[in-house]
Formats: structure tokens, sequence, C-alpha cells
């Protein structure tokens, strides 16, 4: 239960908030929102269920909320906060202003550090290798180094050496090209904790920091990573963590990538021959009575997989491929392909563990002194690019070798030609509904999980999310939910205006229509936000206004030509100067676009952002919703919408005395049946609706 002690606390810090934030205004909301994550957390609600789902609007401030409501939970039950995001710009607001403001005010003793995952470090030995410091570079790169390319790679190792760098790629000044990342950048399969050298690698030192750490930032890929390995090996161990998903509506479609496979049919003939090729020297560093058996079982089983990839192509059919693509309706394989599939697996895991093994008696034998490392650490490098690649070939033959499940969504399986490889394919698995694994591998193996998002609800109600990431909303099973509105005065700062159209989206004149009417709704000397749903009907109509807006003096610029950062940039300097800025954006402006103030005053939506199913995962959904008697296009398209439309609105007030205007150019959703639970999950500005 919530104790007083932890109550205190949690008042302290609201109580010293106020004399270190100017202007600071008291909220109902956040003092709530506070208030049930403590009490959620502290079992108040269920013994065993301590979750909470909340949908907190803009401005309530929900970062706070959640750091003031946790870590006095946390630090008084010993246990670890993990805290998630799902964007780069969230991650630098908490470690830059929030938790150190946090830390000003409480009177909890607690340090933070933000988690990266093994790809942003460096291996210590292979930049050792790479940059020549031990005579071995040029077995690290696939051709020849640039002399720039080695400057740069010594200037790292110096740095390293002298303790100036930490290995982190991202705090080295300049930026680094993936071409030389790739050869130095620390993998599992290399970097061996048993060799003293690698004890203090930088991604093992990063590891060992989070282990004395209370609060962990990280991204919802991170953790889905760490609960893949089985949880606790890269992030704490979720039975002793508090975990705060912040931007929670991302995590199923994170969760899904992380569940999906995909590989080459040629391509990975032709590497796994390099492999095949050069078996034989791996193996002649280890200690070949106990290597033999293990070459033996790779060459086994590569003498399966090479042949059988190369020739599997030649029974495809090209013409059968739909914009290069052919899906398995209902996840069904023909019964030959389902044959060839389970012996692919088979091999391929063969292959895996055995490869794997000689690493294993490769690293014994440097660990034991009878194996200069010089000679095992390219070698474990080489190796270690190989069993990550049969890794990902053994999980999509798994994948693809599963058998039909009796309950829930089969996978989704596909076929693409390959871009990169005449006459060869790629091969695609992916599961549909993700929910399940996200309850196996966190939901009832953590302390407690707070998730949270200013777009949590679709149509006004949980149950869309709820099924997307394997949440039971019965009240029975012990979940809160809760769903606080934004203090700002909607009705009296914004309007929602939507005007009669001649065309509603489907019709065929509707892009030149839209780019006749566009410029009646851009607000001459503000600043304007026109959102597209798709990226081609934008480039269309800024080629058609173009040059009336140049005519008008408007400034235009389009997402796309230029960095997000340049165009952000100049929109803000012509809004200073009193011009008439004009921004054209798709999806990625919808949402994490932040213009306060005199920044964004003018809205402009031309459609509801319906998305059509194109991917073979979404075209498989829809399948399967179907055959089950379901409507795919309202039960997913039209909640699908309902977030992004929210998102999209929420552009306009990003503070509590912003005022404006929101313009939509789709009369769909007043003349449309669903139209009208759409615009009720809208915030409730005041409308004006044009007949």
């Amino acid at each position: 239960m919530l104790t007083t002690k932890i109550q205190k606390s949690i008042k302290t810090s609201y109580q010293n908030l106020q004399s270190q934030l100017d202007n600071f205004v008291p909220r109902r909301a956040q003092n709530f929102l506070v208030a049930e994550i403590a009490k959620t957390l502290c079992g108040n609600y269920h013994k065993s269920t301590r979750m909470l789902v909340a949908e907190a609007g803009t401005g309530i401030g929900k970062s706070l909320s959640y750091l003031m409501g946790v870590i006095p939970v946390a630090v008084n039950n010993n246990r670890k906060v993990v805290i998630s995001t799902a964007t780069v710009a969230l991650q630098e607001q908490l470690i830059n202003k929030d938790l150190p403001l946090f830390r000003r005010i409480t009177d909890q003793n607690f340090c933070f550090i933000l988690a990266k995952g093994r790809q942003r470090y460096c291996c210590a030995e292979k930049l050792a290798v790479a940059s020549g410091a031990d005579g071995g570079q040029m077995a690290m790169f696939e051709s020849k180094p640039s002399q720039n390319d080695i400057e740069t790679l010594q200037e790292l190792y110096s740095q390293l050496s002298q303790g100036k760098w930490d290995g982190d790629r991202d705090s080295w000044p300049d930026t680094l090209s993936d071409a030389i990342w790739s050869t130095i950048v620390s993998d599992k399969h290399s970097c061996n904790g048993s060799f003293s050298a690698h004890r203090q690698c930088p991604f093992q030192k990063a590891r060992s920091e989070l282990d004395k750490t209370d609060v962990i930032i990280a991204n919802h890929s991170l953790v889905m990573a760490d609960a893949d390995l089985g949880g606790g090996v890269i992030l704490p161990e979720p039975e002793n963590t508090i975990y705060v998903f912040d931007e929670a509506h991302h995590l199923p479609h994170v969760a899904r990538e992380h569940a999906s496979a995909a590989a080459t049919m040629k391509g990975a003939a032709s590497w796994l021959e390099k492999l095949n090729q050069t078996l034989t020297k791996f193996a002649g560093l280890a200690d070949e009575k106990r290597v033999a058996r293990f070459r033996n079982e790779t060459q086994v089983a590569l003498q399966h997989l090479i042949p059988t990839l190369t020739q599997m192509p030649k029974q495809f059919d090209p013409m059968a491929f739909e914009e290069k693509r052919y899906r398995f309706e209902h996840g069904d394989l023909p019964a030959w392909l389902e044959e060839e599939s389970k012996e692919l697996k088979r091999q391929s895991q063969k292959a895996n563990q055995a490869v794997a093994k000689i690493a294993d008696l490769i690293a014994e034998r440097v660990k034991e002194g009878e194996l200069a490392s010089r000679l095992a650490e390219p070698a474990l490098a080489e190796l270690g690019f190989y069993i990550q690649r049969l890794e990902n070939l053994a999980q999509v033959w798994h994948l693809m070798a599963e058998p039909k499940r009796e309950k829930g969504a089969p996978l989704a399986r596909w076929l693409e030609l390959s871009p990169e490889r005449e006459g060869d394919y790629v091969v695609n698995v992916s599961p549909l509904e993700i929910g399940w694994q996200l309850d196996q591998q966190i939901w009832s193996r953590c302390v407690g999980a707070v998730l949270v998002s200013a777009t949590m609800r679709a149509l006004n109600s949980f149950s869309f999310f709820c099924r997307q990431a394997g949440i039971s909303d019965r009240a029975e099973d012990g979940v809160q939910f809760l769903a606080l509105a934004s203090p700002f005065d909607y009705q009296n700062q914004a309007e929602l205006l939507i005007p009669a159209m001649k065309y509603e989206p489907q019709a065929p004149e509707y892009t030149r229509y839209l780019a006749d009417k566009i410029d009646t709704y851009i607000e001459d000397g503000k600043a304007n936000l026109v959102l597209f749903a798709s990226y081609w009907q934008m480039k269309e109509v800024a080629e058609i206004v173009s040059k009336l807006f140049i005519k008008k003096g408007w400034a235009l610029q389009v997402q796309g030509e230029k960095s997000r950062k340049e165009i952000l940039n100049k929109h803000k300097n012509l809004v200073e100067k009193g011009k008439t800025s004009v921004l054209f954006g798709t999806g990625s402006f919808s949402e994490g676009l932040d213009l306060p103030g005199e920044l964004l005053e003018n809205l402009i939506i031309t459609k509801i952002p319906f998305a059509v199913p194109t991917s073979p995962v979404e075209q498989a959904h829809a399948e399967y919703i179907q055959n089950r008697g379901g409507n795919p296009f309202l039960q997913i398209t039209v909640p699908e919408a309902s977030k992004k439309l929210i998102q999209s609105v929420g552009r306009l007030l990003r503070k509590e005395r912003d005022c404006g205007r929101v313009v939509l150019l789709d009369r769909r959703i007043v003349s449309k049946r669903y139209g009208k639970s759409l615009l009720d999950s809208l915030p409730p500005f005041k409308r004006k609706i044009e007949y």
C-alpha cells in the first residue's frame, strides 16, 4: 500500500516544484495523475496487477508526473526504473531537463543514465586492429580503406586510449560514416566478457554503469531487444523493474518489428559459400580434436543450405509478383515450400549452433593462453558476422516452418523481388498480433508498468490499444485506465472549421480542386501548416500553388526538400519578421512537431489520415479479420485514423496561451456514418461547419 513516507516525498517534491518554476500554475490533472501512478504501483487497486494506462493531453506535464509518482515508489522498495520513449527528442528532454529538475526538488537520492544498444558503441579490440595499432588493419575491410578513413580510425583509437572518448558513436564530435562504424562496432559475438581486454570495452563499461543506476532511460526498441534475449541481459530483470512507457502508442508497432524477420535466398547462399571456403581457416585456430565434429556438422548443413537456397528462386514465377511482391494468403504455404522450410530450419539452426561452438573453442584457447589475441580477434570478429547472419536465417526459416495456429492470427508470409540481386527473392515473415508476446515478456513479469501518451485512445476508447498491446481491459483483471483532458480552453482558444467542399477525397478531381482551395484558407502574415495524407499529393499541390504563393509574397517550404531542422529554422525566422510562412508536410509532421505560440496559428488538414492497407502485414491483418466475419475498415482503419487525426490537430495548441484555427478539408467527417465518431473523439474545439 501507499506508505506515509512515499506520500510525504511526493508532496515535498510538488511543493518544491512551485518554487523552482517561474509562472508555475498548479494543475489538478497533473496532481491526479501523480497520485494514481503512486497508488497503482503500491497495489492500492490490485495486489498483483500494478499497471496504469493513461492518456494525458498536451500541457498536463506527463514526464514530471511519472517521475514524481514512480521514483519514490521504486527507491523506497529498492526497485529499478526503466523509462522508455519512442523518440530521441523526448530522451534528451528527460536527460537534460526533466530528471535534473526532479532531482533538485525531491528528497529521494537517485541516479540516472541513458542506455543505448550495443551498436552505438565501438569494440576496443576491433578499433585497435582497424586503426593499424597491431598491424592487422586490412583484414577488417571489404575494400581498401582511404587514407582519410585510416586517419579517422587512428584518431578514434588515440582518443579512446587516452580516455578522451568513451567509445559512444553519438559522443564523437564529427559524423562517423557507416562504412567506418561497421568495421569497429561492438557485437555480441566478437565481444567476449571472458577476455580481460574486453571487460573494459566501451559497451561493457556502459553496461556495468546500468547495474549501479536507479533510473534508466531507453527506447522502445532497446526494451524489446532485451525482452527478446529473455530480459535482464541489457537492461535490469523485469522482475525487479518498474517500466514507464512514454509515447506508448508506438510500442505495439515496435514490438511487431522486433518479432519479424527477413532474409534473401541467393544472397544468403553467397555468404554461406564464403563461410564454407573459410571454415577450415577458422577451425585451424581451435583444438583439432574438439573442433572436428563442429566443422563437419557445419559443412554438412552448408552442403544442403547453399544448393537449396540457390535453386529455390527458380521455382517462383516472377509474373505472379504484383508490385514486386507475392503474399501467401492466410499465411498458407504450398506443400513443397512447407517441406523445404522445415528442412531449411533444421539445417540453418544446425549450422548456427556449430559455428557458434567453433567461436567458443577459439575463445577458450585464448583464455587458456594457447592462442594469441591478435590472431584470434580478426577471426572472432568475422565469425561474429556469420553467426549473426545465421541466427537471422534460422529465425526466418523457423517462422516459415511454423505450423498453422489453431487459435489466434496466422503469420504474414510473403516474398519480394530483391532490389540488389537479379533473380533473387527476400523471404519475409511477421506476426499480425503481438500483444500475447508483450504480456509474456513484460506485463506478466514486471513489478509494475505505467503507459502514457497524449494519444492512447481511438474513438474515445482504450480497447483498440489494449488489443494491440496485450493488455486486458476487463475490470476484474486490475489494470487501471485514466483519460485526462488537456488544461487548454479549446472552446475559446481554437476553432475547428469544416468548409463546404465540391469534392470528397476519393474523387479524381480532388487534388486539382485542393490546390485551388488551399490558398483560400492560408492566413496572411501568420504561420500556417498544411498536412497531407500522401507524399505524392503534397508534391502535386506544391507544384500547382508555388507560383501563386510567390506572387502573394508567401514563403512555401515543402517537407523533404531540405532537412527538418533547416525548414523549421527558416519558418521561425519568417514568423519573427511577420511574414507569411507556409509549411507543407505529411505523416511525420503530424506527430512530434512542436510549434508553440505564433509559430503555428493556422493548421490545414487536407484529408482524414486513413491508411491504405498496402503493406503485406496490413493486408494479411485485414484478411484475417474479414475471414472471422469482421469489418477491417471499422476495426482497424477507422481507429487508426482517429489516433492520427487527434495527433494532427494536436499540433495547433502546444501551450496554455496558444490560439488558432484548424481547417479540415474532408467532408467525410460529416457526410459518412463513421465521421461522427471521428469528430466526437477530437478535442472540444469551437466548431464551424459550412453547408
